[in-house]
């Protein structure tokens, strides 16, 4: 049987390998828009978001490490073998992913793979769900936040001859999403855990939809009699430190999956006797996430960039700054959440604003049904792969 030294060694490489093709994909979530509105060259922008993503694990609290090692499966469930399958399982969906150019989440993989391998050593009991009271609290406060939302845009379509029915659905879908942060941020709603990153599916996007859609609008309210030169000249040095803070908020939150699962994996060998984060933990994952991002995700810059819709320089400004706001939101809370999400929904407000038809909806559907699948394809593979490890680990 493998030794468990050469396997906690193995686990800390393939969590640092994590972090790599993390960097490697999700290079393109701060270095798109200001690569497609040509504010910074493609190298440029590589190595700028690179140093940006090191340093944001650094600025941030652990807390989404903490949720990522202690909060997703039970502790029981947690081995140096279904870490290490977990990790090989999230590996190879985001590889493949970025091969295809298809902006996966790396967070849920993660916590698929997570899922799916610690349901293979206890069964489904290895899974923390949670309690009934909050998940009632959720569907009320959402219902409430949907009713609010509804009327509220269904009175502006009304006042501005809008159409109605449509502005209360939209109203009604943005409010049901948008009250659960804002109740979290003030202390209301405490969620964490599974639940809260199954419901950031959801909710970060339309975030990001809705604060970049307003943002735009309140900008270019104020930019409407400049001339379109002297916008750019303000907004492209404004657009390249929204997306730098962008990368920071990055690396504090994608970055840390491999702190968290490093530490789980010392502390299921027996190295740490409680959670506590090693600082060379931390810095390990730091530059293996910054080296990923230099190499970056090409293909999957060029959809997003590209494929979704096209940004002028203050639109790509109200995008970044839209999405850094809501992961540093997230991150504070201690919720792994998809960077992937929270940008694309961004640039799919911004180019809301000049009209329906200027955003290439086929990309973007085909982009959720990538993000709704990720986490039950990852815990299927990680799941299969540790039965079939084990089988094969008895059998020897």
């Amino acid at each position: 049987m493998i030794g468990m030294e050469p396997l906690i060694l193995f686990g800390i490489i393939l969590a640092l390998a994590l972090n790599f093709v993390n960097g490697l994909n999700d290079a393109s979530h701060s270095i798109a828009t200001v690569v497609a509105t040509k504010a910074l060259s493609p190298i440029k922008a590589v190595f700028s978001t690179a140093i940006c993503n090191m340093i944001g694990p650094f600025i941030f609290s652990t807390a989404v490490a903490a949720t990522i090692g202690t909060a997703i499966v039970t502790k029981g469930a947690l081995t140096p073998l279904s870490i290490v399958v977990a990790m090989g399982a999230s590996i190879i969906l985001v590889f493949v992913a970025t091969r295809m150019g298809i902006p996966l989440s790396s967070s849920h993989a993660l916590v698929g793979g997570l899922l799916g391998a610690g349901i293979g050593v206890i069964g489904l009991s290895a899974v923390i769900l949670p309690g009934p009271e909050i998940i009632i609290q959720v569907f009320f406060f959402a219902f409430i936040g949907a009713i609010l939302g509804a009327l509220i845009l269904a009175i502006i379509c009304a006042l501005f001859e809008g159409d109605i029915r449509f502005g209360s659905m939209l109203g009604g879908i943005c409010g049901a999403g948008i009250i659960i942060p804002v109740l979290m941020v003030a202390g209301v709603l405490h969620i964490s855990g599974l639940l809260g990153i199954v419901l950031f599916i959801f909710i970060s996007p339309l975030l990001g939809m809705t604060g970049a859609f307003l943002f735009n609008i309140l900008v270019s309210q104020l930019i409407k009699h400049s001339k379109q030169s002297r916008a750019k000249r303000i907004f492209q040095p404004l657009h390249v430190l929204a997306c730098l803070g962008q990368a920071t908020a990055h690396g504090a939150n994608d970055g840390q999956h491999a702190v968290g699962v490093i530490t789980a994996l010392l502390l299921s060998s027996g190295f740490l006797a409680t959670f506590d984060v090693p600082m060379w933990v931390i810095v390990a994952s730091a530059v293996a996430i910054g080296l990923g991002t230099c190499f970056g995700g090409w293909q999957v810059v060029d959809k997003m960039a590209k494929d979704i819709t096209k940004i002028r320089p203050y639109q790509g400004f109200c995008a970044a700054t839209a999405s850094s706001a809501i992961l540093v939101m997230v991150t504070q809370q201690g919720i792994p959440v998809s960077s992937t999400h929270a940008i694309n929904g961004a640039i799919i407000g911004v180019g809301a604003t000049r009209g329906r038809n200027a955003v290439q909806w086929k990309v973007v559907r085909e982009m959720m049904t990538a993000w709704v699948i990720t986490i039950p394809l990852a815990l299927a593979v990680s799941w299969s792969g540790y039965m079939l490890i084990s089988y094969v680990l008895s059998v020897v």
